[in-house]
C-alpha cells in the first residue's frame, strides 16, 4: 500500500524503459504485482528527486539485480539444508553431493531471503547503512547465505567462505556438528544468529524478545529494520505497546516487519488465515500502529514498504516534536504476506519448516529429482550474480560501512563519569544507595540515554529520587511522577521492562523488581548473556555498559505476601551463568551497595544481579571495608582465635543471613569458642572456574586461601539462596563435606515476618548454632538454653528465637 508521502504514478505516467521492463519480468519464482509495479515507479522517482540516485533506470537496474540476488539466496539456503557440495554451474546434483543427515529451518529461512536482500538493497539505494534485527534467529541461513554472496563478512567467515569452493564449504559446515579439540564448534556458523553472523546482535532463539526490545535500540538519527515472527506476535504480549514507548526525541527510526508466513513448526498460526490477518491489523491499529500489508514474496515490495515506513514515521515524529501531533504517534508496521517456504518444493506445508522434501535426496531418488527440479528456477549464472553484487555493493563509493558494522552492532558508549558519594554511618536502606547513585550517574552523563525498567513499585522499592528525576513514560501524565518523555518504562510485564534496558545498549540502565518476579525476566536475560559470552569467545567482546537487575522486596522480606513472593530462583539461575558476563551480588548494607555500584555500571558486556534489602539495615561495613568487599567479593567481618584451637569458619551470604551469623558469633565468643566470620558478597568469584574466560573473573586459590584458610575445616554457611545451589557452585569452600553445613531457603514460607521466615527455613541464629555444634561434634546445649534448643528442634516456642529480630 503506497505511503501517504509517496504518491503512486498514474497509469499514463508509467515508465516503459528497457530497464523497467527487465525488472518487471521478474526472475525465477519472483513475480511483481501491479501494486508493487506502481510503488516501484513512485520509489524510483522519489529517489531521483531526493538526489539519492542519478536516474530512474539506475533504480530499475538495481531492483532487477535484487531479484537475482534474492533468487541466488534462495538457491543457496536450500543447498545449506541438503547438500555437501554446491555446483555454481547449476548442473543437477548426484546422490553423493547430499548430506547423510540434512538439517535446517528451511521454510522460515527462505521467507527471510527476500526480506534481508531488500534490506541490503535499500541501504544501497539510499546510501545509508541501517541496523537490522531478526527475532526468528533460526532463519539465520538466509542472512549467512546473502552475506557470503555479497562479501559482508567477519574475517573468519571471509577466509573460509570466499575462498575457492567456499560455497560448498558453507553448505557442508551448516549443521555439521564438527568440534574443535576443546569441544567448541569447528565452523564459524550456527543454527541461529550468533557473533559470527555479520551484523547479528540477537540470537533470536527465544521468540518474542526482539518484539519487546526494538523500540529502545536505535538512537535519534539511526534507523533499525526489525524482522519479526508472526508466531511470536500471537504469543508475546508487550510488543503491542511499542507506540507507548517510542519518542522521536530519544528514539531512532524503527521499521518493524512481520514475516507472516502463517505457520509454526507443526501447525498453522491464526495469521495463516485471512480472518486472522485482518484481526491482527485491527489489533495493531487499536494499539497505535499503522499496518502496511504487502507482498512478502517480492523483494521490491519490501524495499518500497521499508522506504515508505521510514518516511512516514519521520514525518509523524517531526509533527510531534513541533507540537502539531501528540504521542503516541502511529508507528508503521509492515506485514509481509507470504507462504512458508516460498520458492521451493513443499511451500505452505508443515514440512516446509524443517525439511520440505519427502525424503533424503542422498538415499531417495524421488526426493533427489524433486530437489534438482525445484532448485533449477532459482539458479543465477555466476556472471549475472557478480554483476548484481557489484551493483548493490557500493559501500566505498557511498562512503558508508558494511552492514556487518551497522550502528547497533558496534555499540560502544563512552566511559561514564562516575559520581563520588559519601558513605553512611546510620541505619538505612541499601536501596537508597542505589537511588542516590543512579540519580547522580544520570545527571553526570546527560548524553547517555537512561532507561529504568520497572514492573512494580519504585517508591516501595526506595527509588523515590529516581522516580522524581526520570519519571514514568506515559502518553497522558496525571501527576508529577509522569511525563510524556519520561525514562522509566513501567508495565506489569517483567519481560517488557527488562527488554527496554537490554535494548538500550547506548546508555545507562537500571532494572528493579520484586525478587520473585525477576524469574519472568530470565529467558530474555539469559539470551543476552549467552550472546555476550559468545562475542567474547570470538574475540569481539560486547562494549555496552553493564547494568544491574536488582532483586529487592526479596524472599526474606516478603513473608507478608505469601509464598508466591518468596523465590530465590533468579539469583540462583544467574549464578549458574558464566561469571565473566553474569555477576551475582548481595550487598548487606548501604555502604557495601554504594561501593560496588561503580564497577557494575562501568563494566562492559556484563549484567549484575544484585539482591538488595529494601528495609533499613545497620551499617556493618565502613567505607574502607565496603571498598575492599567490592574489590575482593568477600571480607572477614569478625574473628576470635585467641583460644588456640581450630577456629570454626562461618560464612554469611545475604543481609539477613549476616545479621543471624553476627548474633550466633556473640554466643560463640561468650563461650570462648574460636571462630572466623566471612561475609561473601559475590559468590561467583569463589567458584572453580569452568574455562579460562571465567577464571579471569574468579579469585586465585591463593586469594581464596587468605579468606577461607584450609586449616579451618569445620564450616557453617548461611545463604540467601537454596543451600544445595550454594554448596554446589561453591564446593571448593567445603573441602570436608562431613564437617560442613549450609543453611538457606528450603521452600518454606507463608504470611510471616522476616524473623518468621528465617525460623521457618531453619536459618535463624539458633539454627546456626545447632549447625555449629553438629560440625564440631559438640552438644548444642553449650550455646543454646533448653528453651532455645527446644524451639530449634521443633519442640518449643519459636518466639524465644525470633524475639528481638528485625
Amino acid at each position: 500500500m503506497p505511503s501517504p508521502n509517496v504518491q503512486a504514478p498514474s497509469p499514463a505516467a508509467a515508465d516503459n524503459s528497457a530497464a523497467y521492463q527487465r525488472w518487471q519480468q521478474g526472475y525465477g519464482v519472483i513475480r511483481h504485482s501491479e501494486d508493487t509495479e506502481a510503488r516501484v515507479q513512485a520509489l524510483a522517482r522519489k529517489l531521483v528527486a531526493d538526489g539519492l540516485q542519478p536516474n530512474t533506470d539506475t533504480v530499475y537496474q538495481k531492483l532487477a539485480y535484487l531479484d537475482r540476488l534474492t533468487s541466488a539466496g534462495l538457491w543457496l539456503v536450500v543447498h545449506m539444508t541438503y547438500c555437501n557440495r554446491v555446483d555454481i554451474s547449476g548442473a543437477p546434483l548426484a546422490a553423493q553431493d547430499f548430506k547423510a543427515s540434512p538439517e535446517g529451518h528451511t521454510g522460515g529461512a527462505l521467507n527471510m531471503v527476500p526480506a534481508y536482500a531488500a534490506y541490503l538493497a535499500l541501504n544501497n539505494l539510499t546510501g545509508q547503512t541501517r541496523s537490522w534485527l531478526m527475532g526468528q534467529g533460526h532463519c539465520v541461513a538466509a542472512v549467512d547465505a546473502l552475506n557470503v554472496l555479497t562479501g559482508n563478512l567477519h574475517p573468519e567467515q571471509r577466509a573460509r567462505y570466499l575462498a575457492p569452493e567456499g560455497l560448498s564449504r558453507l553448505a557442508a559446515d551448516f549443521y555439521s556438528y564438527r568440534q574443535k579439540p576443546d569441544g567448541a564448534m569447528a565452523s564459524p556458523l550456527g543454527s541461529h544468529v550468533n557473533p559470527h553472523t555479520a551484523g547479528g546482535i540477537l540470537e533470536g532463539g527465544y521468540l518474542g524478545f526482539a518484539e519487546l526490545q526494538y523500540a529502545h535500540m536505535p538512537l535519534p538519527g539511526e534507523s533499525l529494520v526489525a524482522f519479526l515472527s508472526d508466531g511470536a506476535a500471537e504469543e508475546q504480549r508487550g510488543s503491542d505497546w511499542i507506540p507507548r514507548w517510542w519518542r522521536a526525541d530519544d528514539c531512532g527510526q524503527v521499521l518493524p516487519i512481520m514475516i507472516a508466513n502463517g505457520r509454526r513448526i507443526e501447525q498453522r498460526t491464526e495469521l495463516g488465515t485471512r480472518e486472522g490477518l485482518e484481526r491482527f491489523a485491527e489489533l495493531l491499529e487499536a494499539h497505535g500502529f499503522e499496518p502496511v500489508p504487502f507482498d512478502g514474496k517480492d523483494p521490491a515490495a519490501f524495499v518500497c514498504t521499508l522506504f515508505d515506513m521510514e518516511q512516514t514515521l519521520a514525518a509523524h515524529g517531526d509533527a510531534a516534536s513541533r507540537g502539531e501531533a501528540s504521542y503516541p504517534v502511529r508507528i508503521p508496521y509492515g506485514i509481509a504476506e507470504t507462504t512458508k517456504g516460498f520458492g521451493f518444493y513443499g511451500a505452505g506445508q508443515n514440512s516446509a519448516h524443517n525439511l520440505p522434501l519427502p525424503g533424503n535426496p542422498r538415499l531417495d531418488t524421488r526426493a533427489r529429482d524433486l530437489f534438482n527440479e525445484h532448485i533449477q528456477p532459482l539458479w543465477v549464472s555466476p556472471e549475472e550474480l557478480e554483476w548484481a553484487v557489484a551493483a548493490l555493493n557500493e559501500h566505498r563509493q557511498q562512503q558508508r560501512p558494511l552492514e556487518r558494522d551497522h550502528p547497533l552492532a558496534l555499540r560502544n558508549p563512552r566511559e561514564p563519569q562516575v559520581p563520588v558519594l559519601p558513605y553512611s554511618q546510620d541505619k538505612s536502606s541499601p536501596m537508597t544507595a542505589v537511588d542516590a547513585f543512579f540519580r547522580a550517574l544520570t545527571k553526570s552523563n546527560p548524553d547517555l540515554r537512561p532507561r529504568v525498567g520497572n514492573p512494580d513499585e519504585l517508591a516501595s522499592n526506595r527509588l523515590t529520587g529516581v522516580l522524581k528525576d526520570l519519571k514514568h513514560r506515559v502518553n497522558d501524565p496525571e501527576s508529577d511522577d509522569e511525563s510524556i518523555h519520561g525514562h522509566i518504562i513501567t508495565a506489569l510485564n517483567e519481560e517488557a521492562v527488562v527488554s527496554a534496558c537490554l535494548g538500550n545498549k547506548a546508555g545507562l540502565n537500571l532494572v528493579a523488581s520484586y525478587e520473585a518476579f525477576c524469574v519472568k525476566m530470565l529467558g530474555a536475560v539469559r539470551q543476552e548473556l549467552i550472546f555476550a559470552r559468545h562475542q567474547k569467545e570470538v574475540g569481539r567482546p560486547a562494549r555496552w555498559l553493564g547494568f544491574p537487575i536488582i532483586a529487592t522486596s526479596h524472599t526474606w522480606e516478603n513473608g507478608k505476601n505469601e509464598q508466591s513472593h518468596q523465590d530465590t530462583t533468579f539469583c540462583e539461575a544467574m549464578l549458574g551463568e558464566m561469571s565473566d558476563v553474569s555477576r551475582v551480588l548481595f550487598p548487606a548494607d548501604y555502604n557495601s551497595a554504594l561501593a560496588v555500584l561503580p564497577s557494575v555500571f562501568t563494566e562492559r558486556g556484563r549484567i549484575s544481579c544484585m539482591v538488595i534489602p529494601k528495609r533499613d539495615r545497620p551499617c556493618v561495613f565502613n567505607a574502607n571495608e565496603a571498598e575492599r568487599l567490592a574489590r575482593h567479593g568477600a571480607l572477614v567481618v569478625d574473628e576470635d582465635t585467641s583460644a588456640g584451637e581450630e577456629p570454626l569458619l562461618l560464612i554469611a551470604n545475604g543481609a539477613y543471613q549476616l545479621s543471624e551469623a553476627i548474633r550466633a558469633c556473640e554466643r560463640l565468643r561468650e563461650t570462648g569458642t574460636p571462630f572466623r566470620l566471612v561475609y561473601l558478597q559475590e559468590p561467583g568469584r569463589f567458584r572453580q572456574p569452568r574455562d579460562p574466560l571465567e577464571a579471569a573473573a574468579c579469585l586465585t586459590e591463593f586469594e581464596r586461601e587468605r579468606l577461607f584458610p584450609h586449616r579451618m575445616q569445620r564450616r557453617v554457611a548461611l545463604t540467601h539462596m537454596r543451600p544445595e545451589v550454594f554448596r554446589g557452585h561453591l564446593h571448593t569452600l567445603f573441602p570436608q563435606p562431613a564437617h560442613s553445613q549450609v543453611l538457606g531457603y528450603i521452600n518454606r514460607g507463608g504470611t510471616l515476618n522476616e524473623a518468621g521466615m528465617l525460623f521457618a527455613n531453619q536459618c535463624s541464629w539458633g539454627h546456626t548454632l545447632a549447625a555449629c555444634a553438629d560440625v564440631m561434634d559438640k552438644p548444642p546445649g553449650e550455646w543454646l538454653s533448653s528453651a532455645e534448643l527446644a524451639a530449634v528442634e521443633g519442640r518449643g516456642d519459636p518466639s524465644v528465637i525470633t524475639r528481638g529480630l528485625p
